[in-house]
């Protein structure tokens, strides 16, 4: 397995991407989404490649997105973030190979909606998942634009008003992860699903998977629609005030403008 901010490993046709920032919970930078990307394009090309785990090392899956890069910048890298965000989530979709999650702990806001955004998801007893940007500011209108669809409307209002984080059994109950499992035995159990996933036909899984998404009518425009809101979003002093109390670990002191 290749080092680095994503590690790279491969088991016959299952191609596995591993988050590896874990002492900062795994947080998707501008700099980690773009190569996330990259990697998927090249696993795109490869013929022989016919499912892809992403996992990731640490106490989280993934935290969302580096708050620490996002206090007091223009709105001109917000819209890159968020843009690049939206064009990650649409990679997994168009990608012609399933993606697993491997879910080994929490999962909040963009983490959340990277493993919504999987097309098939195993998650160990101790995961959590959370899309708890209104806590700091942030509404987590691009991690609404995957969760919604997988549980529902009155289900991702509550997980997107409270903010507070459900645990493996509810988030399967609820539709956002298929299998929840042991701890150890996580690893085994989403391997073992990829490679019955990759023990079929190459042009069906890659024809049936995008008339699904098609048939969803699961688009750039809804992301483009995210990505406004969460610009717009960011634009408020409120969110500069709760990312950087978040990141002080104080109360926010809320404008409410």
């Amino acid at each position: 397995m290749t080092e680095g901010p994503v590690l790279f490993g491969r088991d016959g046709a299952v191609v596995t991407l591993t988050l590896n920032d874990g002492h900062r919970r795994n947080p998707l930078s501008l700099a980690l989404m773009h190569e996330l990307i990259g990697r998927l394009d090249a696993i795109d090309d490869d013929r022989d490649v016919r499912a892809v785990i992403i996992g990731a090392r640490g106490p989280a899956f993934c935290a969302g997105h580096d708050l620490t890069e996002m206090v007091g910048r223009d709105g001109d890298f917000y819209e890159r973030l968020f843009t690049t965000c939206g064009a990650l989530m649409m990679r997994i979709h168009h990608l012609r190979q399933p993606v697993v999650a491997s879910v080994q702990g929490i999962a909040t806001a963009a983490g959340c909606q990277l493993v919504s955004a999987c097309d098939l998801a195993v998650a160990s007893e101790t995961a959590r998942f959370a899309t708890p940007g209104v806590r700091i500011g942030l509404f987590c209108s691009t991690p609404l634009t995957e969760v919604a669809r997988d549980v529902g409307r009155k289900r991702a209002m509550e997980m997107l008003l409270v903010g507070d984080p459900i645990d493996a059994r509810t988030a399967r109950d609820w539709g956002l992860v298929n299998r929840v499992v042991p701890p150890e035995e996580l690893g085994g159990a989403a391997a073992a699903l990829a490679a019955r996933v990759a023990d079929a036909s190459a042009i069906a899984l890659g024809i049936g998977k995008r008339a699904f998404y098609d048939s969803l009518a699961m688009s750039e425009d809804l992301y483009a629609i995210a990505s406004a809101a969460m610009c717009r979003n960011m634009a408020a002093d409120d969110a500069q005030e709760g990312i950087s109390a978040f990141l002080e670990k104080r109360d926010p002191a809320w404008s409410h403008r």
